[in-house]
């Protein structure tokens, strides 16, 4: 039994991603009078999931003292990054559309898709992961807050003039965003602080327990894998063109993780209590998929929405591969 124990503990993440894509694929090819039970089934995904990554920050908080959220160097270079390539992609389709003349629809999606990859906000879970392979928690978490903010001022002021639509403007795209973020980033925090203060032992209780924030992860990643499962095989894509936007998803991530673990190698690769390029790479590649597929079919053409599910599973997959890599030097 302790065997199989600690093969779970260390296959955590490919188990929960295998157990999500197959609960779907499984739901998807039973019988039809099964597929009755689907609008059921979506309303409790939409509301346990937001509760799951609202726990995880809240616990997650929980473990940090309130002094600790100050900004670091290494945010700016990686906020720069995110929002200097998200306007940088915008303003070329402006001029493409403009200068150019070009309308080739498969070419803009791509385009907005890597936008979607850049400017998505660091994920609930990115400070999970990042306490198991000894980054800097209260790093990443700052990070997470300044990052949602940026997002929130950036997209309304830069998507108007990328995929204009009636009746969006920046301060209607501005409060949309707002009210996004704030449940499951600002309440968490208030909540934990409170929590700190009026009831103690209940504080030392939660933080006690270590491994639950990565359980509940578990089951969280689980939801978002079946839901990924969901739009890819419900999209009504061409084939060439869903490959084509799994392979910028792949890119994207693929150059977020190398460039913060780059920045964070600029200001120093570990100290005694933390590994700076881990905590900065986590930050930048790690990403709240979910947000990107609403950003998606909310502010841009809808089909980008679906290069949120593929960056799930590529950002997943690896930290799955530096978490093993991390329990077998350990």
């Amino acid at each position: 039994m302790s065997s199989v124990k600690q093969f779970v503990k260390e296959w955590m993440l490919p188990i929960a991603m295998t157990v999500g894509a197959a609960a779907y694929l499984i739901y998807y090819f039973m019988p039809e009078p099964v597929h009755a039970a689907g609008p059921v089934l979506n309303r409790i995904v939409a509301i346990v999931q937001p509760l799951m990554l609202f726990a995880m920050l809240f616990l997650t908080f929980c473990k940090i003292e309130p002094r600790e959220l100050r900004p670091h160097r290494w945010h700016w270079p990686l906020l720069l990054i995110q929002g200097g390539i998200f306007v940088c992609l915008g303003a070329l389709i402006v001029l493409l559309k403009s200068r150019f003349s070009v309308e080739e629809h498969s070419w803009i999606v791509l385009i907005e898709s890597a936008m979607l990859c850049f400017i998505c906000p660091t994920a609930t879970a990115a400070a999970v992961v990042t306490r198991k392979l000894g980054g800097d928690v209260p790093g990443i978490t700052t990070y997470t807050i300044l990052i949602n903010l940026l997002v929130a001022f950036l997209v309304p002021a830069v998507v108007p003039m990328v995929h204009p639509q009636a009746g969006v403007t920046f301060w209607v795209a501005f409060c949309m965003i707002l009210a996004k973020v704030f449940p499951l980033l600002i309440m968490p925090c208030l909540c934990a602080w409170l929590l700190r203060y009026l009831f103690p032992k209940a504080h030392k209780y939660l933080i006690s327990k270590p491994d639950l924030p990565f359980n509940i992860w578990a089951v969280s990643l689980a939801l978002a894998i079946a839901v990924t499962v969901k739009f890819i095989v419900h999209s009504q894509l061409s084939i060439l063109l869903m490959g084509m936007i799994a392979m910028v998803s792949l890119l994207c991530c693929a150059a977020q993780f190398a460039l913060g673990r780059m920045v964070g190698s600029w200001y120093g690769q570990k100290t005694r209590r933390h590994d700076k390029r881990i905590t900065a790479g986590q930050a930048l590649g790690q990403k709240n998929t979910v947000f990107a597929i609403w950003m998606g079919y909310t502010f841009m053409t809808p089909e980008t929405s679906i290069v949120g599910g593929f960056y799930s599973i590529w950002h997943n997959l690896y930290n799955s591969f530096q978490l093993r890599h991390s329990q077998a030097e350990n």
